[in-house]
């Protein structure tokens, strides 16, 4: 069954981060849908495809000038398979929605359309990479304006473990991060730590009374 949480969070992080016009929105669509792809979830970019074809993340290109692909008459197909073991390089192949051939970029059939001089200039330089903690500070501060504390909350609920990862040695490692910093103000500014979040998304008060764990209870010790 798809996390359908988690789809939501980064379908609405998209339009959150489309109505600011981020130059980097190519980019941060990329990193989104690479942590979604780490969940239990459906191909949801059709939800967005207009935001998607009008900042490069995804292109486009007419069916019938691909006859391997010309038989696939269904509504939808992926011609890449996930990898769970290797989720960075799964569903790299595009798909498609007749009478549509669609790949994202930096995948391997858009390097195959560079290859082909079907996609030039900027629309062959792959994304640029970016960590998904910058993207989620930038969506929280865009959220904030939004008056969308739901949004801001389902983020910072997820934990440094998902949105930063590594393997700091105390809260002074995180605290170091700018973009952790730019949250946690964020987070508290707007309220959002009192936000009810689904189960799961972060421990209860009474459970922070007793964690056993001192990055965890700074995280979600707010205010300190």
């Amino acid at each position: 069954m798809s996390e359908h949480d988690i789809e939501d969070l980064v379908h609405t992080s998209i339009l959150t981060l489309d109505r600011i016009r981020h130059p980097r929105l190519r980019d941060w669509c990329t990193t989104l849908y690479a942590f979604q792809r780490t969940h239990d979830c459906s191909h949801t970019m059709g939800r967005v495809e207009d935001i998607l074809l009008r900042c490069g993340h995804t292109y486009r290109f007419p069916l019938d000038g691909f006859p391997e692909y010309t038989h696939l008459t269904d509504e939808f197909t992926e011609l890449g398979e996930y990898d769970e073991e290797d989720p960075d390089e799964g569903v790299q192949d595009g798909y498609v929605r007749p009478p549509w051939l669609y790949c994202e970029a930096g995948t391997r059939m858009w390097r195959r359309m560079v290859d082909e001089g079907r996609l030039r200039g900027a629309d062959a330089q792959p994304p640029r990479p970016a960590e998904l903690i910058d993207v989620v500070a930038t969506v929280a501060e865009a959220a904030e304006r939004d008056g969308d504390v739901e949004l801001i909350a389902m983020w910072w609920g997820l934990g440094h473990q998902t949105l930063v990862g590594g393997t700091p040695f105390g809260p002074e490692d995180l605290e170091e991060i700018p973009a952790v910093r730019r949250l946690r103000e964020v987070v508290e500014r707007s309220g959002a730590y009192a936000f009810e979040l689904p189960d799961g998304f972060r421990p209860t008060e009474d459970e922070l009374e007793t964690l056993d764990d001192e990055l965890e209870t700074w995280w979600y010790r707010i205010p300190a």
